[in-house]
């Protein structure tokens, strides 16, 4: 549970500290080019810019704020949901607290922290020793890496405590609450 918090917190820390700068930036920038174009059009009253100049540069400034305007609304939206997968990753680990000694792993526990389960195929059929890919999704928090390092040996489980979520025809399908 420390080691989901740990690694979400900062991978959410660093994309909301990133994605804030992008969306400061992006207001800072649309103040300026409100400013610009009024200069701009004062410039052209006035006879310092031509009218050629004044159309071309007023263009290219409408186009990148009506970008910016555009992209402003979506970059919030975004630091909504990663504010809103921090808290889910809280009520993650709070669940999680509450379960320190698991001593069986029953139906109901597995509904309460796992959302699905995928398997993939095996890379060589009918062969019980060829590897294959096991995701599993965590209720509130999705999907989360293993942890392990590249080139480390993975586990081998039996195939009986192997188990997938799925409808007869293969799909993935969530586990019911």
């Amino acid at each position: 549970a420390e080691y989901i918090q740990q690694k979400n917190n900062a991978q959410l820390r660093r994309e909301i500290s990133r994605l804030q700068k992008e969306l400061n930036a992006g207001k800072k920038r649309c103040g300026e080019l409100s400013a610009l174009f009024k200069r701009l059009y004062e410039d052209n009253v006035l006879g310092r810019v031509t009218n050629e100049q004044f159309r071309m540069l007023s263009t290219d400034y409408n186009a990148e704020q009506k970008a910016l305007e555009e992209a402003i609304p979506r970059m919030e939206a975004r630091l909504e949901e990663l504010r809103a997968s921090v808290a889910n990753v809280e009520a993650f680990i709070e669940k999680a607290k509450q379960y320190t000694a698991i001593e069986e792993l029953t139906p109901d526990l597995l509904r309460l922290f796992i959302r699905r389960i995928e398997i993939g195929e095996r890379g060589k059929k009918y062969s019980r020793s060829s590897g294959q890919s096991v995701c599993i999704f965590y209720r509130d928090i999705g999907a989360v890496d293993s942890g392990m390092l590249p080139g480390e040996a993975k586990p081998a489980l039996p195939a009986s405590q192997l188990h997938q979520a799925a409808s007869n025809t293969g799909q993935p399908q969530d586990i019911p609450a």
